[in-house]
């Protein structure tokens, strides 16, 4: 299961997102928002990392107009590892590397294909372990 979450100004990508994650048969919540109607991205972001903090969820991806805030806001939550990636390298080397149990996107700053690339990565690329754990753990430590 997926945790989402989204402000306003993700809104729109949060909901591409969705149809994606349909398209291919994965299992996701939604923690809003859920209209265009101007929010505070801290909310969305907290719900969705405690989500993923507690288990109920396996990951997680959260979206406002740059990334930045609603990526700080999930990192606040203990265990939440959330990167914020604008391409598929950077996705793909936070799971193989650091772990990243939750992906942040601007959804002002990128279109659906790149999104789509994103996402892929993140969902489909293992953690390799070995002297990342080491470093893993001293993140969490």
């Amino acid at each position: 299961m997926i945790a989402l979450g989204s402000d306003h100004g993700g809104l729109a990508l949060k909901r591409h997102v969705m149809e994606y994650l349909d398209a291919r048969g994965l299992e996701y919540q939604d923690f809003g928002c859920y209209t265009a109607e101007s929010c505070d991205y801290p909310d969305f972001g907290r719900a969705a990392a405690e989500a993923v903090a507690s288990g109920a969820c396996d990951r997680g991806i959260v979206i406002c107009t740059t990334g930045i805030g609603i990526s700080i806001a999930a990192n606040k939550v203990k265990g939440i590892r959330c990167a914020l990636c604008s391409e598929p390298l950077s996705a793909e080397m936070t799971r193989r590397h650091n772990d990243a149990n939750m992906l942040a996107m601007g959804g002002g700053l990128i279109g659906n294909n790149m999104a789509d690339r994103i996402v892929d990565a993140f969902l489909n690329t293992p953690f390799e372990g070995g002297r990342h754990q080491r470093r893993v753990d001293k993140i969490e430590g």
